[in-house]
């Protein structure tokens, strides 16, 4: 058994071994374009823990455990990610309240984690690091089965995921034709190496860069929600965990309502043995003599968000005396009155595309899209910061869904994520929303309107592939529609008239075209005659210039 400081150098180990691999874990990704890439979103995703892990000295591998699941929720980033936070999750639930992490919890954090992870993927697919996990699970299972120690369980979990890892070609036929092990997969097994060198040896992995992941971002690439004033109307930010009682027969619903009563901003998670509070209230002693009742405390933090204004008022007029830089830039996050029933949070990127959907009533936007995979603390910021009682999101796509997800848990508002995976889906459930209806209603409409819209992709190859029957070279012209390759070419407009014309059928009415960086006017005036040309007699073609990157045409048809 080893202690929690061991624990969290376990974890600080695998997030610098992550993070020192995560070039390697990219280079995995077998699909020619330009994405999050794997091994960067679960390196930034670890990279969130670190700084809190670090602050810990002498706590308990439960306590260690649920700083450690708490800042991953927050910081995930990608579908990578959020699997990655969830199997950790299991570290919270399988090691609880323990003094000392064992061979026993740490089998139980293992199958925790898996079953959190299936649960919350949708169509799990085998062949990924879902199976990598399932099996050093299984593994860690036989070994404890065995009267296997710790380091022989942990061994035979680490095994059971390297064998796993160099199967996934087997279940994955993209992964066998490209000679490639699943890039997540890999990752979790760099994590569990890392892990492993301070349980056998006690050696932490050290860091390749003295600076973490989100401190290196470039400006172009940060993730950031933005910063949402309002009226601070309590003064003091509280947040504690409550170890439940298992003698109390209070229901967590009961903290909930008393602390609503003496504050706002009230969020109340709970499970079977934990229930994470967070309250603004101007009486933080009554909160925390009300939440004892119910269990003993941890991870106590009370903060004057009226101080914290003030200096980062400070900090911002100070930053804006000098050209900023990367390390500069911090995000204010704050939660605002509640003064309309419906908003809305909208994730792209292009100054055209956000100015599209802020006319369209979305409230607030997080930078962020393929390639730029905000984290969940970034799309709960946005959220906390638009002034409704019930917010829609709207990820406009697919490796944003589920990190946007993780924050419905632990958002003060009702949250409803919409599975919109392209901008122009995006558009339709925004054009389909009626303030005439009710929050389930507009939800079933909103995603109908979205599932109608076809959308093609102009972009770039980002690697070498061999991919769908193409063989395509770096930087070549690619059209995507229904998220598969459709043409490969030299040129973006030739390439771009092969895609509307896949696209445009004889039932179509509406062609919207928006260009984004890397095409000027001039050519997007020459793409739309090229379309009015040949299609302007029996579709209505819009062109928008949305100023988006990676893509430079983003096609919708309706």
């Amino acid at each position: 058994m080893f202690n929690g400081n061991t624990l969290r150098d376990a974890v600080l180990s695998g997030a610098n071994n992550i993070s020192n691999n995560r070039k390697a874990v990219d280079d995995l990704n077998v699909f020619p374009v330009p994405d999050g890439d794997t091994g960067t979103n679960m390196s930034m995703t670890m990279g969130n823990a670190v700084r809190e892990l670090e602050k810990l000295e002498g706590a308990a591998a439960g306590k260690v455990a649920q700083v450690n699941a708490s800042a991953l929720l927050r910081g995930a980033r990608g579908n990578s990610g959020v699997i990655t936070s969830l199997l950790f999750r299991g570290f919270q639930k399988g090691i609880g309240d323990d003094e000392y992490i064992t061979a026993q919890n740490f089998a139980a954090s293992l199958k925790a984690g898996v079953e959190g992870a299936y649960k919350a993927v949708m169509k799990p697919t085998e062949g990924t690091i879902l199976t990598v996990a399932r099996v050093a699970s299984e593994k860690a299972e036989e070994a404890l089965a065995a009267g296997g120690d710790f380091m022989a369980v942990f061994d035979a979990a680490l095994a059971g995921a390297r064998e796993a890892l160099e199967e996934t070609p087997e279940l994955l036929p993209t992964l066998k034709k490209a000679g490639v092990v699943d890039a997540g997969g890999k990752g979790f097994v760099i994590i569990l190496e890392g892990m492993r060198s301070v349980f056998a040896d006690g050696v932490i992995v050290k860091s390749a860069s003295s600076e973490t992941e989100s401190e290196t971002q470039t400006d172009e690439n940060r993730n950031a929600a933005g910063e949402f004033e309002g009226d601070i109307t309590f003064t003091y930010c509280t947040e504690f965990i409550v170890n439940r009682d298992k003698d109390c027969q209070k229901q967590p619903q009961e903290l909930r309502s008393y602390l609503e009563s003496i504050g706002d901003c009230v969020v109340v998670v709970d499970d079977d043995e934990i229930i994470k509070v967070h309250v603004h209230t101007d009486h933080p002693g009554n909160a925390i003599e009300n939440g004892i009742t119910f269990g003993s405390l941890v991870h106590l933090k009370i903060e004057n968000m009226r101080d914290q204004h003030e200096r980062a008022k400070h900090d911002a007029k100070e930053a804006s005396k000098k050209p900023a830089k990367s390390a500069d830039l911090k995000k204010t996050i704050k939660a605002v009155e509640i003064t309309k029933p419906v908003g809305f949070v909208s994730v792209c990127a292009g100054e055209g595309v956000k100015a599209l959907f802020s006319d369209l009533g979305v409230d607030n936007i997080v930078s962020g899209g393929q390639t730029m995979n905000p984290s969940t603390d970034d799309i709960l910021g946005a959220i906390e910061g638009c002034p409704a009682q019930t917010v829609f999101v709207l990820p406009n796509n697919k490796n944003i869904i589920m990190a946007a997800e993780q924050a419905i848990p632990i958002s003060t508002r009702k949250v409803i994520v919409l599975h919109t995976r392209t901008i122009p889906q995006g558009i339709a459930a925004m054009l389909a929303f009626s303030e005439d209806a009710g929050d389930d209603e507009n939800a079933i409409a909103m995603q109908k309107a979205a599932e109608k819209i076809a959308t093609g992709q102009v972009t770039f190859a980002a690697r070498d592939s061999d991919f769908d029957g193409h063989k395509i070279k770096e930087g070549e012209i690619m059209a995507l529609t229904g998220g598969k390759i459709a043409y490969v070419g030299e040129e973006v407009d030739k390439v771009a008239m092969k895609l509307a014309g896949k696209m445009i059928k004889k039932s179509s009415e509406f062609v919207t075209v928006i260009y984004g960086e890397g095409i000027t006017d001039a050519d997007a005036q020459e793409f739309e005659q090229q379309l009015n040309e040949k299609y302007g007699d029996s579709v209505e073609i819009t062109f928008i210039n949305g100023g988006q990157p990676v893509y430079y045409y983003i096609i919708s048809v309706e």
